[in-house]
Parts: structure tokens; sequence; C-alpha cells
């Protein structure tokens, strides 16, 4: 193979920034296109001598240890997408005049003219469940599809899948990934919601936002915005889109027209139907939607509003959502345990996040804390005060939230755990258990990231659920 779509390497020579799985990924695509790829990374250890000894066995070059020196004769950047734009490779890259574009860019660059059209999907929070809601909604119209990009699959693996694979793709991207694909043109996309987060990245919150605006670059039919969060809608009107394509807004109340919305526990469109003036379609209803939670309804109206912009049919809506399973540690129920019931939204890594998630319920035991990551929490506790029955708090920055839990819910009951081994989420569970009564939900939604001790948040989960279950053991 030496091209594919309007991508041409053949013979040039391409620096691949990062050895992570997108890195992988696009320098063995690119190598199968003729292309000569040096691949830097700045890391050395064992982690990255392995995967670096796979891909010298196939030709491509690795240069670790050394991530600032552009390699002589390159003449374009491919990154992965955590790389930040202030890299001095990148400035290298510069000031030599090489383009520097990402993987997402490389995916869209080598798409055939026939291939499946991108239903593509951003947003602080919920990405992730909208693109699988998506993609269950997507196999129950009978489509040939796949959740992709920001999901776990190279996007650039299953675009060289060929053009015939695929009916249309359900694409989850990043701020990151968003910034770097300047020619992606989106069939129809979705901001889901607009809050800090990345900004040592990005450098503002003003770059954040125009990122994640540029999904809806060139949409062609639909650009989907959330009513409640004004930001995202203020992004589809500084787009530039192809003529004819659609502004529609999806609202937990009651949906104007070009809206989805919820209408006596039904979803409901008025954006796609005839006569949207007057008329409705029933979509589904609010409990086939798992779990029914304020955030995720938003979420499968968003996830509906990309299917019947490309012509889906409501009743597989209905099927789509209703078959749906969401990831572990995305507000998953672990168990009852005297009358308690213990929930897990490890994956509530921001304030935003665990907003979502503490609205969800009416009487809450709290379990939160670990890097902060500069966020602030005297908002979070205000909105969420009315709710807190007690809150229990780990991590390195649990300081601050008991400050803002000082200043807004003075009266809630708080026990502050210094213990950072093995056994502190089980203590955590104890004490929640403990301040718990009946009918009450003891509420794991950290609103901070988890490295400081956990290896990731899917490890933070896990021990919350065992330490869960080794208390219901017990109580047995």
């Amino acid at each position: 193979m030496t091209s594919h779509g309007a991508l041409d390497v053949e013979g040039k020579h391409v620096t691949v920034a990062g050895l992570g799985v997108s890195g992988i990924s696009a320098a063995r695509a690119l190598a199968g296109l003729g292309a000569s790829v040096t691949v830097v990374d700045g890391g050395s250890g064992d982690l990255h001598k392995e995967p670096a000894a796979a891909l010298e066995a196939d030709g491509i070059s690795v240069r670790l240890g050394d991530a600032e020196t552009l390699p002589e004769g390159t003449s374009l950047v491919v990154t992965s997408p955590g790389w930040k734009p202030s890299s001095p490779l990148f400035a290298a890259a510069a000031e030599a005049g090489v383009d520097v574009v990402g993987d997402v860019e490389i995916a869209w660059l080598l798409r055939g003219p026939d291939a499946a059209p991108w239903l593509a999907i951003t947003g602080t929070n919920g990405k992730t469940t909208t693109t699988q809601m998506l993609a269950s909604i997507l196999r129950a119209a009978g489509l040939r599809t796949a959740a992709v990009g920001n999901i776990g699959t190279p996007i650039i693996d299953v675009v060289l899948e060929g053009d015939d694979a695929y009916d249309v793709l359900a694409v989850e991207l990043s701020s990151y990934q968003l910034h770097w694909a300047p020619s992606l043109r989106a069939h129809s996309a979705a901001v889901l919601n607009l809050a800090p987060d990345h900004l040592d990245w990005h450098g503002s919150m003003e770059a954040y936002a125009a990122d994640k605006g540029r999904i809806y670059e060139g949409n062609q039919v639909a650009c989907v915005y959330n009513v409640s969060d004004k930001a995202t809608e203020d992004l589809v009107v500084e787009a530039d889109v192809e003529d004819g394509c659609r502004a529609i807004g999806f609202t937990l109340g009651t949906p104007g027209p070009s809206e989805l919305g919820v209408v006596e526990g039904l979803l409901v469109d008025r954006a796609f139907v005839e006569n949207r003036q007057k008329n409705a379609q029933e979509l589904a209803e609010v409990a086939d939607v798992n779990p029914p939670a304020p955030h995720n309804i938003a979420n499968a109206l968003a996830a509906a509003a990309l299917a019947r912009a490309y012509g889906v049919q409501p009743a597989a809506v209905r099927e789509g959502l209703r078959a749906f399973r969401p990831d572990a540690h995305r507000i998953s129920h672990v168990e009852d345990v005297a009358g308690v019931s213990y929930v897990d939204d490890s994956k509530a890594t921001n304030t935003h996040a665990a907003e979502a998630s503490l609205a969800a319920y009416e009487s809450i035991v709290w379990i939160a804390g670990g890097l902060a990551k500069g966020a602030t929490f005297d908002e979070l506790v205000q909105k969420s005060a009315k709710r807190l029955r007690g809150a229990v708090l780990i991590g390195a920055d649990r300081a601050l939230i008991a400050e803002a839990l000082r200043r807004h819910a003075p009266n809630v009951p708080v026990v502050d755990l210094e213990r950072t081994d093995t056994g502190a989420m089980s203590a955590a569970v104890r004490e929640a258990g403990r301040l718990a009564q009946p009918g009450d939900t003891v509420l794991m939604a950290p609103a901070c990231a988890s490295m400081d001790m956990f290896v990731n948040y899917n490890k933070r989960g896990e021990a919350f659920a065992e330490a869960v279950r080794a208390l219901a053991a017990e109580t047995a």
C-alpha cells in the first residue's frame, strides 16, 4: 500500500511523538504507507523498551529518552493526544516549517471516498457513555458500527479496515485530539457540556472551549448542543458548517422545536419529525436509560439526537438504550448493605462529573478526594449541600474539600482519613457506613483524580467495590 485517501507519505520522513497506544498505531500505519518512521519518547524505562523493540523489529526507528529534538529530515510530526502544544519538539517543528497533526487527523485523511461517516462526540464529561449508547442504538438499527477514538480502539486501525467495513462510526474525541485534527468534518457532532478541565494543557478556558468547538466545523446534518449549557450553543453559533446543517438541542425539560427532551417520563423528539412546531415523536421511556440519573438521561438524549440525524428510526433508539450497559465505575450500583445503597462513580474525576453524580440521589454519604488538579470545590459543595448526610474524605487534596464543606455545609459530619495505605478505602467504606442510615446512598464520586493513591480510577473503583462486598459479607 503506498497511499490511502488524501494522505500520501510514501518515501517521506515522519516523526511520531509518543510510544503509547495511539502512537504505536500511527507508526505502524504510516510505515505501511511507505513512510520512513521515527518514534520519539522521553521515557526510557522497561515499560518503553518492550514496545520499542517490537517496532524496531518491524523496521521502525525508535528514539527513547529524548522527546525534544526533531529528527533530521522530518517532513511531518504526528503527535499522541496528551503532548502539550508547548512541547519543545513542536517548537522545533514550527521553526523548521513542519506541520504537527494528531492520530485523528491521520485517520481522517486515510479515509477513502466511500468511507463510513463519523458521528462525533466530545464534552468535559459523559463522552464515553454517550458514544457507547450511540453505538448501541446504531447496532439496534441494523447498522455496522463501532465505538472508536478516545474510547480505546485506535481510530487509525478502524479506518484501515477499509471503506466497506462499517456503515457509520460513533467517534469519541477529546479536546487534545480535536486540537490536532484541523481537517475533520463530521456528518453530525455533539458537545455534551463544558466545564474547566485540562486547563494546564490548553492554557485557558477559552482555548479549551475553542478546541472542543472544532468538532462542529464542517458538520453536514446536525450540531447537537446542551440547552442547559449555553457555552455549547455558543460553539454551534461560531462554527462554519455546511449549508442546511441544523442546530439541535437536548434538554431534561420539555423540548421546543428542533430539540429532544423529556415529557412525562418519556424521551421525545421535536427535531426530526414533520411539523416540529406541533408534533413530537416518542423515542423511549426514562426507565429505558441505565442508570436513569439526570446526567445519564442527557447522555441518552444526545446519543438519540445523533442517531436520528443519521436517519435511525424511533424503535431502534428504544431498543439500543435498553440494550446498553454502562462500563464499570460509572455511577455503578455495587450492593445494598443494611438498607444502604453503595454506588461506585470512581470515573467522576472532576467537580463537574461529581456534581452530576451527586444530583442523582437524595440523601448521600459522600466519599471524595484525591488529586484536585487545580480544581476548587465551593460551587460543588454549595449545590450539593442539601443532599449530604455525611462525607468521608481521602487522598492528597482532601483538605480543599474539607474547607469547602466547612464554608457551605457546616452541619454535615466529616470524617478526614489521613491514611493512604491499601486499607484506606476499606476504612472509608466503614466510616461511610457508620454515618449512613437506611435509605441513604454511600456514593464514591471523588471529584478528583486517583493517582495519589491508585494506579487509575479503575483500581480505585475496584478497591471500593471490594470493600463494600467485604462489609456486606460481615453483616450477612
